[in-house]
């Protein structure tokens, strides 16, 4: 995949919505939820395959913060305080085109954990 950049970056907090485009062309709205739960921090993602640690209870999160790092990705910063996982460009574009199915995915894995997500 050709290395994408992004052109423009808006949190709707209100929304809880991060939008995001790109320079192909392509954007995307990202829940502050999904992101929180895909974050790449070791937290999140552990240290290797396998790993991974499912995120409970993170339906009403929001970004308080948008940090920039250098010029390849963002920190976010959310309202639970976590704020470990660097955002790459490359991270913030796979997680726009891949959204559905790994949203599906997440919920999937909250169904078979018996964790009942809080739906307003």
């Amino acid at each position: 995949m050709a290395k994408v950049v992004p052109t423009e970056i808006q949190l709707h907090q209100k929304s809880r919505m991060l939008e995001i485009a790109f320079d192909d062309g392509a954007r995307f709205e990202l829940s502050c939820e999904y992101l929180r739960v895909y974050s790449p921090s070791a937290e999140v993602m552990g240290h290797g395959p396998g790993q991974e640690v499912l995120q409970v209870g993170k339906e009403d999160v929001n970004i308080t913060a948008i940090e920039p790092v250098g010029n390849y990705a963002v920190k976010l910063v959310f309202d639970d305080n976590h704020n470990s996982g660097l955002y790459s460009w490359q991270h913030l574009y796979e997680l726009g085109a891949e959204k559905d199915k790994k949203w599906q995915d997440y919920l999937d894995r909250l169904e078979a954990a018996g964790h009942k997500r809080k739906t307003h």
